[in-house]
């Protein structure tokens, strides 16, 4: 091994991921992503590879080859933050209920680094890392592309894809790779998530009276209209069925008063290609539908008060970055086929021959990678939103195994070498 491309090279092979997230863990990130930022960009500046800090907070940098427009433009994405509360970083053997800990006599235990952000995200930000670094593309362009507020309301990728009033799209890519923990999976597909409030507005009047319009009463008929929203449906071939889910109701004002007000909050998980504007006039339709009387709804919830005289109106919670609305990237595709079989071949190198990743699924939770879309995205990284002994990803006991840490690395790598490598 030569002194360029040693372990205290400047260069890309010198990137050790490990050693990488150890540090990166130590960080907290979950009130700021100042140090984690302020430590990326050093570690990229270090190597040449001359980052921007643009778009509220955001972290870019660029490889281009010798021939940029002959091959497609990938973005490797994930980001700084990580939820509350802080959880300090530990490195050790598996234990019971983690994965990788023994399942028999003799087994000897994975090794694992436990701490907030060890699996949401700096250790997919690690796999990233060493798979831009690394990289020297013989054709398109590659692009690194860090947000720092995923966890809160995603102000950072929203200006960096021109969703937000005044931007401009600085990516314009042709592929994504999105980094969280899918356990070396190869996600191609995810629900969106928008919130709604259904806001009824009647009359207030004396309880003892036939009088007035009863809001609350009309929730019945609301209610109603959310349970058969999704009556017909058709399951997407990749996400299943929409769903929407009444989360919270308040209204009336005195125990002796027809109420003249209630507010149902929804929380909806769509599936393409609904946005959130379409569901909220949907909605808006079937409430008002229900309260006529149509649609299952009586008109009466037998209070003596005409529920038609009761109004509507369904807005969507108001946010400064456009809701993540659900995407889908076809199970065929030539990014999901490439991430696939090298976490597989990555997976075998490091000692997890067919225990783990190389499939391709839909991904749990809404993400970034919603921005992106319609281009072709994957979510893919080391480590798991959950495992069979409960929440992974924003819990307590949040950890991931350093052989899929290693794993997705070299699996990025190959990524990258197989879509921007010579044909």
């Amino acid at each position: 091994m030569s002194e360029e491309t040693g372990p205290d090279s400047d260069r890309g092979p010198g990137f050790d991921p490990v050693s990488f997230l150890e540090e990166a863990v130590q960080m907290p990130s979950h009130e700021s992503p100042d140090e984690m930022r302020t430590f990326v960009v050093d570690l990229l500046d270090d190597r040449g590879a001359d980052p921007a800090v643009v778009a509220d907070g955001c972290v870019v940098a660029e490889k281009r080859s010798p021939a940029p427009d002959a091959g497609p433009h990938l973005v490797l994405n994930t980001h700084l933050d990580t939820v509350t509360p802080h959880v300090p970083f530990e490195r050790g053997p598996a234990r019971d209920g983690e994965r990788g800990a023994p399942t028999g006599a003799g087994d000897d235990p994975d090794e694992v680094i436990r701490g907030r952000g060890a699996c949401d995200a700096k250790g997919p930000l690690a796999a990233l890392l060493n798979g831009f670094l690394a990289a020297d593309p013989d054709r398109g362009r590659l692009t690194l592309a860090l947000t720092p507020d995923e966890e809160e309301l995603s102000l950072g990728a929203a200006a960096l894809t021109g969703r937000l009033p005044g931007t401009d799209d600085r990516l314009d890519g042709d592929l994504y790779l999105v980094g969280e923990p899918t356990g070396l999976d190869a996600c191609t597909a995810a629900k969106g998530r928008f919130q709604a409030t259904v806001e009824l507005s009647g009359t207030a009047a004396h309880a003892a009276e036939f009088a007035g319009a009863n809001a609350v009463a009309a929730a019945e008929d609301a209610l109603a209209a959310i349970r058969t929203f999704d009556d017909g449906a058709d399951a997407h071939p990749q996400l299943g069925p929409p769903k929407l889910t009444p989360t919270v109701i308040e209204g009336g004002a005195a125990t002796n008063q027809v109420p003249a007000d209630c507010a149902i909050t929804v929380d909806r998980r769509s599936v393409p290609p609904e946005t959130a504007e379409g569901f909220r006039s949907s909605l808006a339709d079937a409430v008002r539908e229900s309260l006529s009387g149509g649609a299952g709804g009586t008109g009466d919830g037998g209070d003596g008060g005409d529920h038609s005289r009761v109004d509507t109106a369904v807005t969507l919670t108001d946010r400064e970055s456009p809701f993540l609305e659900a995407f889908a990237t076809g199970p065929d595709h030539e990014l999901v086929r490439a991430v696939a079989a090298a976490a597989r071949e990555a997976g075998d190198a490091v000692g997890l021959p067919g225990e783990r990743g190389g499939d391709a699924r839909p991904f749990g939770a809404a993400t970034e990678a919603s921005y992106f879309a319609p281009a072709p995205t994957v979510v893919f990284g080391p480590g798991d939103l959950a495992d069979e002994s409960g929440a992974v990803a924003h819990a307590e006991r949040e950890y991931v195994r350093v052989r899929e840490v290693e794993a997705a690395a070299a699996a990025v790598e190959r990524t990258v070498a197989s879509l921007l490598g010579v044909e």
